[in-house]
């Protein structure tokens, strides 16, 4: 008998670490259903003003209809150690890029690669710029740069603003044979996004878009 005493403490001590564990766990209030297993419509985004920083998982879905079209894809997403962690390797001759990357919480780059110009649908990438007004994104400015049929860019900035602090942003810079979009989320300032530019794989777009005037 002395062998079944012993092998019962063990399992009461499981049993009882799983009811605590399970008691702790938030619960639904009384009477209403788990929102995670209600079924129904999706939930809308949160207004702009709910806000506190870019969604930087969230995507237009137009875009992932896009990628079906491209030939080459690729994805990074830097979190808040590792962008401490490049920080601590740059060189110390830029501060204002430093300052930039120490007010960011996190950045996601889509790149698409397409096979030639006029492969990607324009009434797709048309419907990714829509998505973020739908959104309630602040639109900076639509820029072209104009470099020859091959080499012509279009860059679109969005903000998300609490009062003059930029909480995120998005940028999507279209060429005729790729399309990037890269979304940040921090306490970010304007020019801050200038200074982040061709860092991180983010698009080296022309500063005079965020300036107003020609950076060349």
């Amino acid at each position: 008998m002395k062998w079944l005493y012993f092998l019962s403490i063990p399992v009461l001590s499981a049993t009882l670490g799983f009811n605590l564990a399970w008691a702790q766990a938030p619960q639904p209030p009384s009477g209403q259903p788990d929102p995670g297993n209600t079924p129904g419509p999706p939930v809308p985004p949160p207004a702009v003003s709910d806000l506190s920083s870019a969604i930087l998982e969230w995507v237009p879905p137009a875009l992932t209809q896009l990628s079906t079209q491209a030939v080459a894809k690729e994805s990074f997403t830097f979190d808040r150690t590792m962008l401490t962690a490049a920080s601590a390797l740059m060189s110390d001759n830029d501060p204002d890029l430093k300052q930039a990357v120490a007010k960011l919480d996190g950045l996601s780059v889509h790149t698409l690669r397409f096979a030639g110009p006029g492969a990607a649908d324009p009434a797709q990438i048309e419907a990714v710029r829509e998505a973020y007004h739908l959104r309630g994104w602040k639109h900076l400015v639509t820029a072209t740069d104009s470099g020859g049929p091959v080499h012509t860019q279009t860059t679109d900035i969005w903000l998300v603003l609490d009062g003059a602090n930029v909480r995120g942003a998005a940028v999507l810079v279209e060429s005729p044979k790729s399309l990037t979009l890269a979304t940040m989320a921090g306490n970010l300032s304007p020019v801050d996004l200038i200074h982040l530019r061709g860092h991180f794989h983010i698009p080296d777009f022309d500063a005079g878009a965020i300036r107003g005037d020609k950076d060349k």
